[in-house]
């Protein structure tokens, strides 16, 4: 931490300097826990300045966020007297303040980072500090790892010093070779926690506006508001503004997508002595000291980034801050004296809170940190040092993304396109969208494309134009033409426009230093900068995997090349348009949704990404259509941009779409008979009447399970559902059973039956059940015993119908129909059925299937 200058110049951290000096001079490395505002960054460095084994050479200090960096370096130049770039200085992205006499640099992590790949060595450099090493960003860990393998196999004299506030020092200590851990007790003023009765529904922003103006009447001194991101900054701001309340104080918003000048506004006490309410991001948990602050309001979120391996997409989640990051923001306001912090969740919530924050490492986009670890040389992680190694699958999955961008090889080595993609400060798809452009001659529409999509997108809130990125690209011209009118024409932010135009500059200004001079000359004539489809081009560079086409039939859904689904918003003016590039992309559950895309051409992605396209012989069914399609297409991914008609298709493939289509259309599909469902149901029965004689399942459930194993051979020829027709069903099912088996079944399981009328019945099967004979009772005169099958293990279940054909009993003893149940049965239907024979002796009597017995 950094004092403010109204704050004593004796800090907490200067007793534990000695101890400092003392562990640096006779070990590699240190770990110093130290809390907020016992002066670390700002008092360590300045301490460490003059030590012997420095030898004049550089310290570099490690910082997690630009403006941290700045006003690090501006403190302690002030303790020397000195401007910034004198003996201390500072680095980052874009801007720099360093001289010969530079001997503390206040870096952000990606520079130190970027500065280990070109001087592995890191010759000149005696120590380097990692402030604020409880974050975990990504760019701390690697940089970390990276200065361990450089200690270890380059520079043994190199030393390293992690500090931070919430740390497990004992793990960081054991990755540095168990080095000592320093620890400064800090000098905290007491902070009285004030919780709510019970949990707001979610973030409730009603909730937070009336906090404030509950503690603007209660407490004195500044108010140091915490939110989860810069959309919820300004709505609270625009409420506070309308309460009567807060007429005459100053609000000032605090994220890292403000100016420069706006962020100091936040951090300096106001010049004309206001009460000040600052509303901020977890920017303002450590790093900074923000002054006058005796009041916080904490709305106990924070929102992180979560990469998802199994869609290669990364979704903004807004979740409970850990238990470390609460205190840290409890600790803003007893820096000047006794404070309060009103938490805006119950005691119980607290109680639950994860005790400390996730490494970035572990739920980031790895693509950066893949690209770095090839450019150092580096293909098995567990060939460095890692205090959380990172997770094998989103690794993996960046490395599928570099080779797709054609930064790395097969073997997950850097190529000479990946040296040049990391040459540049940005990640990986955008440096692919630069280098790209700049090829074509179009590095102002690249630079403005990198912008846009780096910094806050101009069109936030209500504006009719959805998703549309070539809507922000004209909303940038237009601004670039007509100043603040030309961005509200568009309903843009003009704030935002100014920061979108000097990060474009920017990447203009580097991308010409680095030998382009066509920055305004096109070198294909196809292509138009002012085109849209032309900007979706440059965003197909970096999102090969995010082309996306229309689905047949919907306006607003898509399939990505990577074959995921996605969606635009309802009403995006977007929708229908066939091709589009998703810039901004949400992973969703199930599909995407679209938050920001361009048109593109299919034909200028045959030609400018031809190294990425694949030609597939397709031979599948359409179920559109009921038949089988063979197509040679031309791919992106998962997606055709060309596709024409295959007239000789592998009789195999063929084969195996229409098996394909007859699984789809199911068994009803195939042309069964009478004859064939009875034979199945005969099968079925003997396998279960004869377990022991290994009858095979020939049941729905099994053709269909193992349709590959008995239907191919008797598809050949076939191409539409109408062939189905001319299947030889009963040769496929038949075929089922070898020559014995079929024997076998008409033996123990016939289809008829004889009676002693002379009809041949036809039996009914159903599997696990007798079968069924349904017979006129006069056909069975004279027959005592009920038929038997299955070699006589299976007695028949007799039907005995009337005259009518309806059911007069059903049985399994016959003999005992006769001698206990005819008689009656003849009372009561010989006056019915007076033509029918109705003897008195049923054993005695002719058995006819006529009307009347025929004359002897």
């Amino acid at each position: 931490m950094f004092p403010s200058d109204s704050e004593p110049t004796t800090l907490p951290i200067e007793p534990t300097l000695p101890a400092i000096r003392a562990a640096l001079r006779d070990a590699p490395a240190l770990v110093l826990q130290a809390p907020p505002g016992a002066g670390k960054t700002t008092r360590v460095p300045l301490a460490l300045l003059d030590e012997p084994w420095l030898k004049n050479s550089t310290i570099l200090l490690l910082e997690p966020r630009r403006l941290a960096a700045r006003a690090a370096a501006a403190r302690m130049a002030a303790q020397l007297n000195e401007p910034v770039g004198h003996t201390v200085g500072y680095r980052i992205r874009f801007d720099r303040q360093i001289s010969r006499q530079t001997r503390i640099e206040v870096l952000t992590e990606g520079i130190l980072t970027r500065r280990l790949q070109r001087d592995p060595a890191l010759e000149g450099v005696r120590l380097v500090i990692f402030d604020e090493f409880h974050e975990r960003s990504l760019h701390a860990d690697l940089a970390l790892t990276l200065c361990l393998d450089s200690q270890r196999e380059l520079r043994p004299d190199l030393r390293l010093l992690v500090m931070s506030a919430t740390l497990d020092g004992v793990a960081v200590a054991r990755l540095l070779g168990d080095a000592p851990i320093v620890t400064s007790e800090g000098r905290a003023h007491p902070v009285n926690r004030q919780y709510l009765p019970r949990d707001p529904d979610g973030l409730d922003l009603n909730v937070v506006v009336r906090a404030v103006l509950n503690a603007l009447g209660r407490e004195r001194g500044d108010l140091l508001v915490f939110l989860p991101g810069g959309g919820e900054i300004r709505q609270v701001l625009g409420r506070l503004q309308a309460e009567p309340a807060c007429a005459g104080l100053t609000l000032a918003p605090l994220y890292g997508d403000l100016p420069g000048e706006a962020q100091q506004r936040a951090i300096r006490r106001d010049p004309d002595g206001r009460r000040k309410i600052v509303l901020a991001t977890p920017i303002a948990e450590t790093s900074l000291t923000i002054e006058g602050i005796g009041v916080v309001v904490d709305a106990g979120w924070t929102r992180v980034p979560r990469f998802d391996p199994r869609s290669g997409l990364t979704r903004l989640e807004t979740m409970r801050v850990s238990a470390d990051a609460a205190e840290q923001r409890a600790g803003r306001a007893g820096r000047l004296g006794p404070g309060i912090c009103y938490r805006l969740w119950s005691e119980t919530t607290q109680s639950r809170l994860r005790p400390r924050r996730i490494p970035e490492i572990l739920e980031a986009d790895l693509a950066p940190l893949a690209l770095e670890l090839a450019q150092w040389g580096v293909t098995e992680v567990s060939a460095l040092a890692w205090l959380d190694p990172p997770p094998s699958g989103a690794l993996a999955q960046a490395r599928e993304l570099l080779r797709e961008l054609g930064a790395l090889d097969d073997r997950d080595r850097i190529t000479s396109a990946g040296q040049a993609l990391a040459e540049l400060p940005i990640h990986p798809r955008l440096a692919q969208l630069l280098r790209r452009g700049t090829a074509l001659g179009l590095v102002k529409l690249a630079a403005d494309l990198a912008a846009l999509l780096e910094e806050r997108d101009p069109l936030r809130g209500e504006h009719p134009f959805g998703g549309d990125f070539t809507a922000r690209l004209d909303a940038l011209r237009d601004f670039r033409r007509d100043g603040r009118d030309g961005a509200r024409r568009w309903w843009a932010d003009p704030t935002a426009c100014v920061r979108i135009e000097q990060a474009a500059r920017r990447w203009r200004a580097l991308l010409q230093r680095d030998g382009s001079e066509n920055a305004d000359e096109c070198l294909h004539p196809a292509l138009d900068p002012r085109d849209g489809a032309t900007a979706g081009l440059l965003l197909a560079f970096a999102y090969p995997d995010r082309v996306a086409r229309r689905r047949e039939g919907a306006a607003d859904r898509y399939r990505l090349a990577n074959g995921r689904g996605a969606r635009l918003a309802t009403g995006d003016p977007l929708a229908g348009r066939d091709w589009l590039v998703a810039a901004h992309l949400d992973a969703g559950v199930g599909e995407g949704r679209i938050w920001l895309a361009a048109p593109v051409d299919p034909t200028a992605l045959e030609t400018h990404l031809a190294d990425r396209l694949r030609t597939v012989v397709e031979v599948g069914w359409d179920e559109r259509q009921a038949a089988v399609m063979a197509r040679q297409e031309r791919r992106l991914g998962v997606l055709a941009l060309d596709s024409t008609p295959l007239a000789d298709a592998d009789p195999e493939s063929l084969c195996q779409a229409m098996l394909a289509g007859a699984r789809q259309l199911g068994l009803d599909s195939l042309p069964w008979t009478r004859e064939l469902r009875e034979w199945q149901a005969r099968v079925l029965s003997l396998r279960h009447w004869c377990a022991d004689e290994g009858w095979p399942d020939v049941s729905d459930g099994w053709l269909m399970e193992h349709l590959d194993d008995w239907l191919p051979s008797w598809l050949n020829g076939m191409t539409r559902r109408e062939h189905l027709r001319r299947l030889d069903l009963s040769g496929a099912l038949y075929d089922l059973l070898d020559g014995r088996a079929r024997a076998r079944l008409d033996e123990l399981a016939p289809t008829h039956l004889p009676v002693p009328s002379g009809s041949r019945i036809r039996l009914r099967y159903q599997p696990g059940e007798p079968p069924v004979l349904a017979v006129k009772l006069q056909e069975l005169f004279g027959l005592a015993d009920t038929p038997r099958i299955a070699s006589g293990r299976i007695p028949v279940t007799l039907h005995l119908l009337s005259p009518a054909q309806r059911p007069i009993q059903v049985t399994q003893d016959l003999r005992g129909f006769w001698e206990r149940t005819y008689a009656e049965v003849r009372k009561e239907l010989k006056g019915r059925y007076p033509k029918h024979s109705w003897p008195d002796d049923p054993w005695s009597a002719i058995p006819t299937r006529r009307v009347r017995p025929a004359e002897k």
